[in-house]
């Protein structure tokens, strides 16, 4: 079940100073980081949805403190990952489009807590491709399904008391969604910028189910560290970034770039809080470097914000931005994002090209199929035509006044009275650009918005 990796003596040297330096105890507490896969942040109960159940959230979030304005760094499986890993944006980690990966030499953040003297364990889908040697973890488990049973068997054969690090990766709600459906699909709620049809519903329902479905698997995991390594145990849970539907996965509107983030750690962080601080997914790893007693590095994006979740600070970031760059041949439609506590700007590098994605273009049974009944219902309905088209062709430039339009479905940029806010943050923008050397590389060719739209054919599926 578990590869080993071997570690450098200079890895060990560290652990064992770490150790000398608490007088022979533990000096960094047990990790529990829980990762999902493309789990919209408002998809949880936690999070208001009145559609889907996750009682172990909910339980998590009751001893824990949930963030409210989490975001990752791109929204698509690849970078995000690597952001996560690194502390670095896309841009600074070399990991843009989807599918690429940090270059040889690229420094990550695992071994950090291994010098602290923890184990660092990997299940699941933990980075995105194979998990490398260099990734600093200490053993990892391929295996995608049945978690929990490769947690606690790892856990059983265990033969160290020292602190343990888990990094575990669940794989739902991506896509193909579960067919053992738990959810009526007329009471699967859609939001309004959905094309409301019967296919739609029946896939939400499926994409529900897959969320209920991983509730039940961190709720394993989360009992089976408690059992195996006490109580004084962090604990986090979140995503790498919104589900595969339109307007969120490969988009930078919340819905893609939010997610779920509840951390938990008995008697240091007060359960059943909540916080509006703005935080990146370029942020966790450095926290729980810093809480596990380890300083910082110097030179990456990511900031702890510890002081959050010690309730020493309400505030983190004032901005936080987010790139995406593409996805093979199924999305060529690189976007930059600012956004404050406020307003969102979009950036559209190529307004004059089709946005598409794996949805639209391959239409598989779990994943996009619902795509040919809006094809149909546009064509007759003038409101299910102009989601299409929106979905399909965007603005250069979106502005969104998210306190009053938290769905980002009015877009200022073109209004006079916010001529002003668009220029400064535009120009931040670029200057955040410049700083972190984003080249605009577009990845690809594009599709032209007046050639057709792409399909399975054309990308040779």
């Amino acid at each position: 079940m578990t590869t080993s990796l071997t570690r450098v003596s200079i890895r060990g040297i560290a652990a064992l100073a770490a150790l000398l330096s608490c007088g022979g105890g533990l000096c960094s507490p047990h990790i529990l980081v829980f990762l999902t896969d493309d789990l919209g942040g408002r998809d949880t109960t936690v999070y208001g949805s009145r559609y889907v159940r996750t009682p172990n959230l909910e339980k998590l979030a009751s001893v824990g403190m949930t963030f409210d304005r989490a975001f990752v760094a791109s929204p698509a499986c690849a970078p995000s990952r690597a952001a996560l890993l690194t502390g670095l944006m896309p841009a600074r980690n070399g990991a843009e489009a989807n599918h690429t990966y940090p270059p040889a030499g690229t420094r990550y953040l695992p071994p950090l807590l291994g010098a602290l003297g923890l184990e660092i364990a990997a299940f699941g889908k933990v980075s995105h491709g194979d998990a490398r040697p260099a990734y600093g973890f200490d053993s990892y488990s391929k295996p995608r399904v049945g978690l929990a049973d490769n947690v606690s068997k790892y856990l059983e054969q265990r033969d160290s008391d020292g602190p343990l690090c888990l990094l575990v990766g669940d794989r739902r709600p991506h896509v193909p969604w579960t067919t053992d459906n738990i959810y009526k699909p007329e009471e699967a709620g859609l939001p309004p910028y959905f094309i409301d049809t019967p296919e739609t519903r029946a896939h939400r329902a499926r994409y529900f189910s897959d969320i209920t479905g991983l509730d039940a698997e961190f709720g394993r995991v989360w009992d089976l560290a408690k059992s195996h390594l006490g109580e004084d145990l962090i604990v986090v849970f979140t995503s790498d970034h919104g589900g595969q539907w339109p307007f969120a996965k490969w988009n930078l509107y919340d819905v893609g770039i939010r997610v779920p983030l509840i951390v938990a750690w008995p008697g240091r962080i007060v359960g059943g809080s909540r916080t509006d601080a703005m935080v990146s997914w370029i942020d966790l790893l450095p926290t729980l470097i810093e809480l596990a007693g380890g300083k910082v590095p110097e030179g990456i994006d990511g900031r702890s914000f510890a002081a959050v979740l010690r309730g020493q600070a309400s505030e983190h970031r004032t901005e936080i931005f987010t790139t995406h760059s593409g996805d093979g041949v199924f999305n060529v439609y690189p976007i930059r994002s600012i956004r404050t506590g406020r307003h969102k700007y979009i950036w559209n590098l190529l307004p004059d090209h089709l946005h598409t994605n794996h949805s639209d273009i391959l239409r598989k049974d779990g994943a996009g199929a619902y795509w040919d009944s809006w094809d149909e219902a546009a064509a007759s309905d003038p409101n299910s035509a102009k989601i299409v088209r929106k979905y399909f062709q965007r603005p250069e430039r979106e502005l969104y006044d998210l306190r009053q339009d938290p769905l980002e479905q009015r877009n200022l940029a073109n209004t006079e009275e916010h001529a002003a806010l668009v220029t400064k943050l535009h120009a931040r923008l670029e200057t955040w650009m410049r700083e972190q050397g984003d080249a605009k590389t577009v990845f690809n060719k594009p599709y032209p918005a007046d050639g057709p739209r792409p399909d399975a054919e054309a990308v040779g599926r």
